[in-house]
Parts: C-alpha cells; structure tokens; sequence
C-alpha cells in the first residue's frame, strides 16, 4: 500500500456551494455563472483522478461520471438550498460511474482530496463501485447496473413527502428490473425522480446499433412515466427539465441526451470512454486545461507489479477468458456455414470483449448476436435454441451476473436445453470493482434434483486445460458452465517442469488429476488457486512436508478414485477463490464423510469483503500461498 503526501493538484476549494430554490423556474446569471465553474472543475477533477488508476494499471471508469456533472451540480444546489424536500443521496444505479461519489465525498468534507488520488489502489477504500461503510463519505452500495431503481423506490416508501433522485443510463435501463421498478413507481404514486444519461454508447458498442428498436422515452412512457427528455449540456434546459420533474408529484424521468465524454478529444461519442481515460489522453486535456501540476503528477505514477515469483508453474501467462473464444472459433472452423448457422448460436449481454465472445464474433458473424445488457433474457433465448437435440446455444458474462440468472437456469434445466456457458470474472482476481463484482457463488448454477438433467460445472487451471475443456465438452448435452478469470494464469508444470496440460493432453469430464503426489495429506484446488496452491505445495516439500495436489476442474462431479486417495491422507485442504459458505469447500467434507473418510480437513475460500487492487485480493483473503502454507502447518502441528 503508499500513502499520498503531494497534494491534490487541482484546486477543489474553487467549487462554488451554490443553494438552489427548487420553486424558482430559471437560473439567474450568477447561478448560471457559479454552476459552469463548478461543472468545469469537476470534470477537470475526473478525468485527473479516474487517470490515475488507468497509470497504475487498475482501470476504473471515467466517461459515465465525467457525463453526469452537470445534473449532479445541480442536484447538490438544490440539496443545499432545500435539504428538508430532498432526500440529499446522489444515488445511482450505473454503479461504474462511483468517480461521482467519490468527488462529492470530498467536496463535503468527507473524504480528503488527496484521498482521490489513490482511485481503485488496494487498500484504498475507494473500489470500482460504492461501497456503503467502507468509504467515507459514500451514502449508498450500487451493487451491478441496473439495481438501484427498485430499491430507491422503498426508499421513497420510507421517505413520503420527498423527492428521492436515482442517476441511470441507457444502459441499466436495458436491464428487466427497471420496468418492473417503473410499473410500482406508478402505481404507488411514489415521488421518484429518474435522470437518465442516454448517450447511446455501452461497453460493447451503441444500444441504437445493437438493439434498434429500444428507446428508453418510449419504454418509459409505456409504463406510465413522465419524460421530460432534452440537451443534457444546455445548462438552463436541464435546471428547468429538473425544476418540472421536482415540482411535479410522481414519478418522472428526466432523459438527457449527449455524446460519451462530450469535450474531450479522442474519447468525444467513442465506447471507449466508458471505460478509463487512457494515460495518453488524460494529459492532453489536462494540459490544455493548464492543470500542470496535475499532468506532472500523472507522468510520475509508477504501475505497481507482482513481486512474487510462483514455483512450480512457468512464465507462459495466458487469459482464459479469450482463450474460451480461441476455443471456440477452433471448433466452428471444422464445421461447414450452413452446420453452423443451423445448429450453433452465440448470445452476447454487451461484454464480448471482456468474456472472450468477440473472437466468435469477428470469425464467424453468421452465429454471433450481439444483444444488450439483458442476461436473464439472453441466456434463455440462448437455452431455447439449444431445445432441440443437436443444437448448441452458447452464452457469456461476467460471474457475478450469475446469481441474477438462476430461475432462468432451472427453465433451461427442466427443458433439456443444450447450453453452454462461460462466465468469466469468477472468483476475485484482479478485481477492482470489489465486492459487488466478485464471482463467489457459481455453485448455484448446479440448482437442480439429483435425477434432474445433467449440468457440469467446469473451472481450468490455465490457458492448455481450457482449450482441452472446451473442445471437450462442446458437444455435449446438457447445461454445462464453464468458468474463467478476469486475471491472465500461468501454465502448469509437472514435477519434470513439463507443460502438465501441454500438447498431447485430454480433458476429461468427471476426472481429478492429480498435480503432485503427497504423503503428509493433500491440498485440493482449481482455476486460479491452483498455481497458488502449487506453489505452496512446492515450498512445503522444500521444508520437508509432503504435501500432493489435486486440480479439481470438474467441480460438481464426485470422482470416487479421487476421494478415496484424498480421503486416506492424514488432512485435506481445500483452496479456492469462491465463496466459503457455498464454494467446493462447504461440500467436499460432507462428500468425505459420506464415504466414512476422516482425514483432518480445512478449506480456504473468499470470506471478506474485497481490498480493491488487483493480485492484492488473494493475500486479503488469506488465499495467496503464505495463506494456505499456514493452513497446512497449522493442521499437521
């Protein structure tokens, strides 16, 4: 962790705090005066900070918060202005643009300025998306896109006589629970005030592209909203777009429109400015805004590296997550156009580039959909297609998403569906955004009765097993999830330092392998704990303790073999990057004892809310390899 000596290099105690009368129609000049400085310093602030975290390679998000300055300096006014007609929470259901609550944070006092400047580093406190309680100054957790609507609708409930704000995007106004939040607004009369950044521009590409019948005035008004839609940068137009909304009893969405990351060259209308501001760009704009302590500050940001060499795997670092796609293509390339285009289809939910979807894309566009930010309803168009026996649908996004998934993963169950699924981001790993992010409970896509059609549930240890996993189980019936990592893993060697999942390697279903053997007892692992594991096993036997390693990338499937030769050693541990209340942990000692196995048994998984960072995640959990060296001494004494 570094702590932050220099001072915040651009001048917050310029911001204005400016109190608005909600009851007056217009801005004065003054007003109109203080809210561009105010606007201007805030942008200048978020594209600074927001840079620091792409210079120290920890990504973060600049365009939504950069956008959505001018309607939050006007919500501030009016909070200031009126604090009992307010409830005063800029809460905001694009939990990316958390830039805004940070800045606010600071601007109140909460949060120190220099605070800022440490944007998505570990240890910081200042994660990918708000954390309620573990930030100051930050009111609300977001949790993923498109949450934040129903909630704030209990929060009107709780608040009557008051107008409570929620802050959306085109894009989490793509996702189911904002009609169902819509439909209850109206109906309960609730004094809601949605304003909504619609600047047609999401991760993956531009919603009027993608999805060409959506538009979110439309939507809304089909439910029964109010919309008051306009130029989110012509100033006066806002206020008095805000002004009606605040003034008229119910709920009302307020819809401005604007290009991504308006003013800023090379970013101005690009998806690229959803994610960070590249280093590069940040310094243009802030030298051509004159903040030269900033720009000097930005140069001189080194971008932390992992220090620590692991044993026992080599220096061949591969993405899983793309190498899904690689795998993919691989197959579809044997097959003819017309097989493909009858029998396969690929869903996207907006993250092709992140869940390795792209490469099908750009291969093989004749099978490829890109959809919108709709998992539920994309993985089940995908599971519908697979009904009848020979097709395939095939389905990605992050695991985090997967808890919103589970009723639709029972349909595909109870239909016979041939689906096959890849989230990647599961686990912890180079994950920044932090806790809401985390991909902990994939056990609960393995939902179904025991006489219930098969699912699978697959997580390789590095990029040679995934390739084999894939072409492995591709045509096999059934629901199968295939799990991956945002972080790159390195290739696993044998105890001869060979490539363990090298050329010549099958994958197969069911099946343990054994990665070391161990007479002290055995760890067992997958995924991106198990070169983590194997190094700690590799530095035990340099201390004299024996200890073997299982890689179980068959997560939910007993193998018998396995389990007795496991189940005979004098301990077990189980290492793993999901959640220890519902990870392989949880069950393997029961499937131990089932089997009248006693061995002495711990199991290490993700117990704690995140530190943001990166790698830094698995030394918070205790799950980097001093972590599970200590679990092993500590068992045999």
């Amino acid at each position: 962790m570094t702590t932050t000596t220099v001072r915040f290099p651009i001048d917050l105690g310029a911001y204005k705090p400016l109190a608005l009368d909600p009851t007056k129609p217009t801005l004065t000049h003054e007003e109109r005066k203080a809210l561009n400085a105010n606007i201007q310093l805030c942008r200048d602030a978020i594209v600074f900070f927001t840079a620091t975290g792409a210079a120290r390679g920890v990504g973060g998000h600049t365009g939504g918060p950069y956008d959505t300055v001018p309607e939050v300096m006007i919500l501030d006014a009016l909070f200031r202005g009126a604090a009992d007609k307010f409830v005063p929470i800029f809460f905001d259901e694009a939990g990316h643009r958390v830039g805004t609550q940070y800045l606010m944070a600071a601007l109140h006092g909460e949060l120190p300025a220099e605070q800022l400047m440490r944007y998505r580093e570990a240890h910081a406190k200042l994660p990918g998306h708000p954390e309620l309680g573990l930030t100051p100054g930050v009111k609300f957790s977001s949790g993923r896109l498109g949450h934040m609507w129903p909630y704030v609708n209990g929060v009107a409930m709780a608040n009557p006589g008051k107008v409570v704000f929620c802050l959306g995007s085109d894009g989490s106004q793509q996702e189911g629970n904002d009609a169902e939040a819509a439909r209850l607004a109206i109906a309960q009369h609730l004094n809601v005030k949605l304003i909504i950044d619609d600047n047609d521009v999401t991760i993956a590409g531009h919603p009027s592209k993608y999805l060409p019948g959506f538009s979110v005035t439309k939507t809304l008004e089909g439910h029964g909203v109010k919309v008051l839609e306009g130029d989110g940068e012509d100033l006066d137009g806002l206020y008095s777009r805000i002004h009606e909304a605040v003034m008229t009893p119910g709920a009302i969405a307020i819809v401005n429109k604007r290009p991504m990351c308006v003013g800023i060259a090379g970013l101005e209308g690009s998806n690229h400015g959803h994610d960070v501001i590249s280093v590069k760009l940040a310094l243009q704009y802030l030298e051509a805004r004159g903040h030269t302590a900033a720009v000097e500050y930005l140069k001189g940001i080194e971008k932390p590296k992992q220090s620590y060499t692991f044993i026992g795997s080599g220096n061949q670092w591969g993405s899983n997550r793309n190498v899904f796609g690689e795998a993919v293509v691989s197959i579809l390339d044997r097959m003819s156009e017309a097989d493909r285009k009858r029998n396969v289809m690929v869903i996207d939910s907006d993250l092709e580039g992140s869940c390795g979807l792209k490469l099908i894309h750009d291969a093989h566009p004749e099978v490829f959909i890109p959809s919108g930010i709709m998992e539920r309803s994309n993985l089940s168009a995908a599971a519908g297609f697979g009904m009848e026996k020979g097709k395939q649908g095939i389905f990605a996004t992050f695991a985090a998403f997967l808890e919103m998934c589970i009723s639709e993963i029972t349909m595909a169950r109870l239909n016979y569906s041939n689906l096959l699924c890849h989230f990647s981001h599961s686990g912890i790993d180079d994950m920044a955004d932090n806790t809401c992010h985390f991909g902990l409970n994939n056990f609960f896509a393995d939902n179904g009765l025991d006489d219930g059609y098969e699912t699978r549930l697959y997580f390789p240890a590095d990029a040679g097993q995934m390739k084999a996993c894939v072409e492995a189980v591709f045509s096999d019936p059934g629901l199968r999830f295939i799990f991956s990592t945002r972080s790159k893993t390195p290739n696993i060697l044998d105890a001869n330092g060979k490539d363990l999942y090298g050329e010549g390697y099958t994958f197969t279903p069911g099946k343990d392998e054994v990665v070391r053997e161990g007479s002290a007892g055995y760890i067992v692992s997958f995924g991106d704990a198990l070169y983590r594991a194997l190094d700690a096993v590799e530095r035990l036997k340099q201390d004299g303790i024996d200890v073997g390693l299982i890689n179980k990338a068959t997560l939910n499937v007993v193998d018998e073999s396995t389990l007795s030769k496991v189940g005979a050693a004098p301990f077990v541990v189980v290492v793993e990057c999901f959640n220890r209340k519902t990870g392989l942990g949880s069950r393997f000692g029961s499937w131990l004892l089932e089997r009248g196995f006693t061995p002495k048994y711990a199991y290490l998984g993700t117990h704690a809310e995140g530190c943001g960072g990166l790698w830094e995640q698995f030394p918070h959990q205790g799950l980097d390899p001093v972590g599970i060296m200590n679990k092993v001494k500590s068992l045999i004494g």
